[in-house]
């Protein structure tokens, strides 16, 4: 499962990048710091997975995530920020979140979320084309 993770604090980056490692069947293919970069970015690398911050520098992460629902309805998106209101629950759930994570309490189960992911995408037929 190929991810990409945006988030404006590299110390966040690297933390989800360690906690990721571990989960065989993951590869991590790129990041961004900002909204526009990620937009970009998650357009040439095609992940399978978002990892996706909400307050970012040049828009919000809500942006990035109607973005990526526009061009990729099928890409799973978790929402990781440290603003988890339930007003924000509802925004990014209603624009197609699959998940909604609060940072300063959800983030160990990241590993956990991709490995079940992964179970589930193994059951269902594979496509030849991305």
């Amino acid at each position: 499962m190929r991810v990409f993770i945006t988030d404006d604090s590299q110390i966040v980056v690297e933390r989800m990048t360690d906690l990721l490692k571990d989960v065989a069947g993951v590869e991590i293919v790129g990041q961004a710091g900002n909204a526009r970069e990620a937009i970009l970015a998650i357009q040439e690398t095609d992940p399978d997975a978002v990892i996706l911050d909400l307050q970012m520098p040049g828009g919000s992460g809500l942006e990035v995530l109607r973005a990526i629902r526009r061009e990729r309805p099928d890409v799973q998106v978790l929402i990781c920020t440290n603003f988890p209101s339930p007003q924000y629950r509802q925004q990014c759930l209603a624009a197609g979140a699959n998940y909604f994570l609060d940072k300063s309490r959800d983030f160990a189960k990241i590993p956990a979320i991709f490995r079940q992911l992964l179970r589930s995408s193994s059951k269902r037929p594979h496509h030849a084309a991305r």
